[in-house]
C-alpha cells in the first residue's frame, strides 16, 4: 500500500510539473515572447536576499502561479549574484523586482517590488495579462 502511494505522489508531481519553466537569458526571452505573442515577465532577484527568497517560496511557488506563468507568460528571471546580461534601465536598485515587458522589452507597466504575496500577484498577473491582450490585438 505504502509504494501504491508513493508511485502516485510521483507520477502526479511529474503529470503537474515541477514548476516555474524559467528562461535564464533575457535575448531568448525576447525571442520567445514575439514567436509566442505572450508577455515577458521577468523577475531580478538574488540568492541572498531575504524578499526574494520569501518570494520565491510563497507566491512563485503556488501552483495557480505557476499555472498561469507557464501558459501565458514567458517568465525570465536573473539572480544579480551571477552577474546577468540585461538592460541596465530594468535595475532599479533592488530585489526581488518583477518587470512586465512586451516582445520588445518596452516595459508595459513600472516594476512590482518585494514580496508580493500570492492573491495580489494571482491579480496583478490578470491585469498585465489583459492589458497585453489590448495592446497586442491594437496592431
Amino acid at each position: 500500500m505504502i509504494k501504491t502511494i508513493f508511485l502516485l505522489l510521483i507520477t502526479l508531481s511529474c503529470a503537474f510539473g515541477s514548476g516555474i519553466k524559467w528562461e535564464k537569458n533575457y535575448a531568448s526571452a525576447l525571442k520567445q515572447s514575439k514567436a509566442l505573442n505572450k508577455p515577458i515577465m521577468f523577475v531580478i532577484s538574488n540568492h541572498n536576499c531575504h524578499f526574494c527568497v520569501q518570494f520565491e517560496s510563497t507566491a512563485l511557488s503556488n501552483p495557480k502561479v505557476i499555472q498561469k506563468l507557464n501558459t501565458q507568460y514567458v517568465p525570465l528571471i536573473v539572480y544579480m549574484d551571477e552577474n546577468p546580461v540585461f538592460p541596465n534601465d530594468l535595475y532599479v536598485g533592488g530585489t526581488p523586482a518583477t518587470w512586465f515587458l512586451k516582445s520588445d522589452g518596452e516595459p508595459l507597466f513600472e516594476p512590482v517590488m518585494g514580496a508580493v504575496d500570492t492573491a495580489r500577484f494571482l491579480k496583478a498577473l490578470d491585469i498585465v495579462s489583459d492589458e497585453y491582450k489590448k495592446i497586442s490585438t491594437k496592431k
